[in-house]
């Protein structure tokens, strides 16, 4: 009797559908996500395949490996979760040869059963592979040609003297008659011009001249007043003589077509008066005192600067003075005082705090440390000279006029752990609370 051999049925594909989009230019006329999703949701509908999970992305398929959504659908597909692939194009899914060797390994291994698109469908054959690595590799040749045609469109049209972009604070951007070309803004450009001069004539900063332009009215673009940023970046810009390097660092250097607000020569005039000496190597000058309070009058941290004072007939003179930051108001005139006449008004806020509210004082471990020690070092000093230490009674007081005088940075700031509150300074006082306006 013959023996019939049963043809084992084909299992179910589980389809994913996936549908991507990039805001790219290169795919800005690209179908939106949305109608992809209702586009192949009909056809599966229509022809009775089974979607299992519907995964959206706006993401470039330029560079292999760079989408996590289309990377986990790749993953899924790997350990068995997925069979088959719906999506509108080929190009859907690569527009490089790394995804593509993926997908193509996964269809060898009879993980990935079938891609099916709005009008192919590719299947673990040769032919049908084939024809996918060739619609995915023109999708990729014309991410080639594309990106090429950009560039040379952009060096065409930087050698005509057009920057591409957003033109700077002084000048509009204009589209006429089918043409786009740079003109002059009105209202800003004298202002711009005038900020030059001032800067270049009279030597003025960059916070000074920003303070200027607000009182002039002067805007960006969005209606805002100017940041700092902005108006460095403005005085730094060689656009405003003319010329502009594209892109910025490449050392393509072009002559603008446009009309230049200021000339070279106030533009390098300009540039030195924006250099920064060099700083210190960080660490090497020690501020004791800063960062340990704030300003009474605007609430800005308090800082360290110091100057050396040139005098005629005697030697220079070195000095280090603390004042307000100015980070909140610019305009805060809160007074400078020296390192000097900053310890000794703490040591009176010690002194005046010790008899008034004695109770507030925090000996906190490292502060009762260092009385111990000076107290050892003064007993003995006390024995030697013959006088009995318990006559002089130390206290807290007396520990911070030792630490003042001739205490480590360490041990001058720890003093300030005797309080558990923040101290400011106003009129070169310390005061335990902000100035009410």
């Amino acid at each position: 009797m013959e023996q019939r051999t049963a043809i084992e049925p084909q299992k179910e594909i589980v389809y994913c559908l996936y549908a991507r989009k990039s805001s790219e230019d290169d795919e800005r006329q690209a179908m939106s996500i949305e109608s992809q999703v209702k586009e192949m949701g009909e056809i599966a509908k229509r022809e009775g395949l089974f979607v299992k999970e519907i995964r959206r992305e706006s993401h470039s398929a330029k560079i292999s490996s760079k989408r996590p959504v289309f990377m986990g659908l790749l993953d899924d597909i790997g350990a068995g979760k997925f069979t088959g692939i719906l999506t509108w194009a080929p190009d859907r899914l690569s527009r490089n040869a790394g995804d593509l060797g993926i997908i193509v390994d996964l269809m060898d291994q009879g993980k990935l059963v079938q891609i099916k698109t709005f009008s192919q469908m590719f299947s673990n054959n040769p032919n049908e592979k084939f024809l996918l690595m060739i619609l995915c590799s023109q999708a990729k040749l014309e991410n080639d040609q594309k990106g090429l045609n950009v560039k040379r469109g952009i060096r065409a049209k930087c050698e005509m003297g057009f920057r591409p972009g957003m033109a700077p604070l002084g000048y509009f951007n204009r589209a006429f008659n089918g043409t786009k070309d740079i003109i002059i803004d009105p209202d800003r450009a004298p202002l711009v011009a005038e900020a030059f001069q001032k800067v270049a004539t009279e030597g003025t900063s960059g916070r000074k001249l920003k303070k200027w332009l607000e009182e002039k009215g002067f805007t960006n673009k969005s209606g805002s007043a100017v940041s700092l940023s902005q108006v460095y970046l403005m005085l730094k810009n060689p656009f405003y003589y003319g010329e502009f390097e594209y892109p910025v660092g490449s050392g393509g250097w072009y002559k603008g077509s446009y009309q230049p607000l200021i000339t070279k020569e106030v533009f390098d005039i300009v540039q030195k008066h924006l250099i920064v000496p060099a700083k210190s190597k960080w660490g090497s000058k020690m501020f004791i005192f800063k960062g340990l309070f704030k300003c009474a009058n605007c609430g800005s941290n308090v800082i360290g600067e110091d100057k050396l004072r040139k005098r005629k007939y005697r030697e220079d003179k070195y000095h280090i003075y603390y004042h307000c930051s100015r980070q909140v108001d610019y305009d805060c005139r809160e007074d400078y005082i020296s390192e000097e006449g900053l310890s000794m008004e703490l040591l009176r806020y010690i002194n005046f705090t010790y008899i008034a509210h004695p109770q507030i004082l925090n000996l906190s471990k490292e502060i009762r440390e260092g009385m111990d020690e000076y107290r050892k070092v003064r007993d003995d000093v006390l024995l030697r000279q013959d006088i009995d230490p318990d006559e002089k009674i130390m206290d807290v007081r007396d520990y911070a006029r030792h630490v003042l005088k001739s205490g480590d940075p360490v041990r001058k700031r720890q003093l300030i752990q005797l309080f558990n509150y923040q101290l400011y300074l106003h009129n070169r006082k310390f005061v335990s609370s902000k100035i009410k306006k």
